[in-house]
């Protein structure tokens, strides 16, 4: 049904864009078709595997930078609770600015090469990813929690037997909208600082003003994405094999 909903909405698009070139609502050189845009992206095929080689170099070694920080962090500020009042309080007051606002501060920091565009990255992950693991963590069952103190329990082995599990749903959902937010800054920095990648032939075909161009650059994009969380869900699946017998249990 996933993908029948994705054909379906290719083929609409398609009746619009046949419809619009004998109405011309809109001219149709900025509405093509998927027709089209599978004809630019064949123009672009010598790019190709580059481009997306370039992104995803960027936007996985950013969001792993992240993805380390911010479950650590989160652990750390979730379990110490000195050490959370400290650092909590700084993150709450940067978190709000818009992550693009750095990107031109990180830029004259860091120069137009990759550190720049790495590290807007993963500070831009970063947070969700800590806020996520900061609840999961934090909000763990607390009778769980007395229940392994009765028995004994060190603190290393409660965090290691319970907490770790019961807040992994809330971490790996952080670490899936973490991943989408690298994307999204991802492209914001390739189109403002980069002369390669997914973004950066968008950028050039808006100077060229190929739209045909934009729509596969923005769909090479999401194909990729599209694979990429595929991956992380199959992951997820692996690692909460026990949360769907707890679900069907309940019921």
């Amino acid at each position: 049904m996933r993908y029948l909903s994705i054909a379906g909405f290719i083929g609409l698009w398609l009746v619009c864009a046949l419809i619009n070139e004998r109405v011309q609502f809109i001219i149709p050189a900025l509405f093509p078709s998927p027709i089209d845009i599978a004809v630019a992206g064949y123009e672009l095929r010598s790019y190709l595997v580059t481009d997306v080689a370039v992104s995803l170099f960027r936007s996985l070694l950013g969001f792993l930078i992240a993805a380390v920080a911010g479950v650590l962090l989160g652990c750390l500020c979730a379990s110490f609770r000195t050490f959370g009042a400290i650092i909590d309080p700084i993150l709450d007051l940067i978190r709000p600015i818009p992550p693009l606002a750095f990107l031109p501060i990180f830029i004259i920091w860091f120069g137009l090469g990759e550190l720049s565009k790495i590290l807007m990255i993963a500070f831009s992950s970063f947070f969700i990813i800590y806020v996520n693991t900061y609840q999961g963590v934090r909000y763990t069952d607390p009778i769980l929690v007395r229940a392994a103190q009765s028995m004994g329990a060190s603190r290393p082995q409660i965090f290691h037997t319970i907490t770790l599990p019961a807040a992994l749903p809330e971490i790996i959902t952080g670490l899936r909208l973490g991943m989408g937010m690298s994307f999204f800054v991802l492209v914001a920095a390739e189109l403002i600082a980069a002369d390669s990648g997914m973004g950066f032939r968008i950028q050039e075909a808006r100077w060229q003003f190929r739209v045909d161009r934009m729509f596969y650059g923005a769909a090479l994009i999401g194909i990729v994405g599209f694979i990429l969380f595929a991956a992380l869900r199959q992951i997820e699946a692996r690692l909460l094999r026990w949360k769907p017998q707890i679900e069907q249990s309940r019921m």
